[in-house]
C-alpha cells in the first residue's frame, strides 16, 4: 500500500486491464513507498482479484516479464503470482493475485518462522535450477558478477563520509575477492531481491518467540509465495541469499539452517567466501542509495554490515 500522495490508476491502463479480464468492480493502489513504484490491486466484476504494475524502466519491466516466463512457473501453483498479460508500450504486466502477507509485516512464532524460511530455500531452489540453463545465461551470470564488483568504486564515491577509510579498504578487498571466485559459483536464475518482504505467508501469526530452538525442523501450518521479479536474472545464486543474510538471519542461526534445510544443499567453499564479500558490496551499494533516497532502513541495513564485517564477524553470514 502506498503512502501519501495515492497514485491514481491511468485509463490507458485500465482499459488495457478491462479488455483482458472484463469489467474491473474496484481498484486499490498498493505502490510501495516510493514515487516510481506503480502497482494498482483490482478486483474483476466476479470478484478475482489481480494486479497491475508498471515497471518504473524498460530494463525492469523485460526482466520481470522473463521471470515470470522463464523461472516462475518451476516454482508451482499458487507459490508467485502468474503473468496473465504483458503490454510493453506501457511496460505494464497484469499478475493474478496470491493470498499472504510479507513475513516482514508479522511476528511469527518459531515453528512457522523456520517453515516459511524452509520454503523460502525450497522455492528458491526450484527457481535456481541449472540444469537447462543456456550458455548465454552462464555468461551473463559471470558478467553480472564483473559489474558488482566494478560498482564498488562508484558506491563508496557516493557514500562519501559515511565509509571510514578501513570499511573502504574491506569493500575493496571484498571485491578483488569475488572475481577470483567468478569461475567457482554456480550459475542460477535468481530472484534478485529476495527478502522477507517479497515472501508472502498464509497461517498463523502471534507475538514472536525469539530464541533460537535448537532442534531439528518441524512442520508448521501455512504456505510461502514469492512476489515481485522486476529484479531476476542470470547471476551467481549466492546472490540471493545476501539481504537474507544481512537481514533475519542475523542472530537467528535456526531460520539460516531451515533455509538451507529447504535448499537441499549447503553452501559451497566459494560461497562461503563470496557471501560475506557480496554483503560488503550491497553494504556500500546501501550507503550509497539509502541517504540519498530517504530510506533509513536501507542505509541502517548498510552500516549493520560493515559493523559485522568490521568486528570480524564474518562466520555470522554464512
Amino acid at each position: 500500500m502506498s503512502h501519501g500522495h495515492v497514485k491514481t490508476l491511468p485509463p490507458s491502463l485500465r482499459a488495457w486491464a478491462e479488455r483482458v479480464v472484463g469489467p474491473l468492480s474496484a481498484v486499490q493502489d498498493a505502490s510501495h513507498p516510493r514515487e516510481t513504484s506503480r502497482v494498482w490491486e483490482v478486483t474483476g466484476s466476479r470478484g478475482r482479484r489481480f494486479f497491475i504494475k508498471q515497471s518504473a524502466s524498460a530494463a525492469l519491466y523485460e526482466r520481470e516479464t522473463f521471470g515470470y516466463q522463464s523461472a516462475v512457473p518451476a516454482l508451482g501453483f499458487g507459490r508467485a503470482p502468474r503473468l496473465v498479460e504483458t503490454d510493453a508500450r506501457q511496460l505494464a504486466l497484469l499478475l493474478t493475485a496470491v493470498p499472504g502477507t510479507p513475513v516482514s509485516r508479522l511476528a511469527l512464532p518459531g515453528p512457522e518462522h523456520r517453515s516459511a524460511h524452509r520454503q523460502f530455500g525450497s522455492l528458491l531452489r526450484r527457481m535456481h535450477g541449472t540444469d537447462k540453463m543456456p550458455g548465454a545465461g552462464r555468461r551473463e551470470a559471470r558478467a553480472a558478477l564483473e559489474r558488482l564488483a566494478d560498482d564498488a568504486e562508484h558506491h563508496l564515491a557516493r557514500a562519501g563520509d559515511l565509509m571510514s577509510e578501513g570499511r573502504r579498504a574491506l569493500v575493496r578487498r571484498s571485491a578483488d575477492h569475488v572475481r577470483k571466485l567468478t569461475d567457482l559459483l554456480a550459475p542460477a536464475h535468481i530472484h534478485g531481491d529476495a527478502q522477507e518482504c517479497n515472501a508472502l505467508w498464509t497461517g498463523p501469526a502471534v507475538p514472536a518467540q525469539r530464541a533460537p530452538v535448537r532442534h531439528a525442523p518441524q512442520p508448521a501450518p501455512g504456505q510461502l509465495a514469492v512476489i515481485d521479479f522486476e529484479r531476476s536474472r542470470y547471476a551467481p545464486a549466492v546472490q540471493d541469499f545476501v539481504r537474507l543474510a544481512c537481514g533475519p538471519w542475523q542472530d537467528r542461526d535456526d531460520l539460516r539452517a531451515a533455509f538451507f534445510h529447504g535448499y537441499g544443499r549447503p553452501l559451497t567453499d566459494a560461497e562461503r567466501q563470496a557471501l560475506p564479500c557480496l554483503a560488503a558490496l550491497d553494504a556500500a551499494s546501501c550507503l550509497a542509495y539509502g541517504p540519498d533516497h530517504g530510506k533509513h532502513d536501507v542505509t541502517a541495513r548498510g552500516l549493520r554490515t560493515l559493523a559485522r564485517l568490521e568486528s570480524g564477524a564474518w562466520g555470522t553470514f554464512v
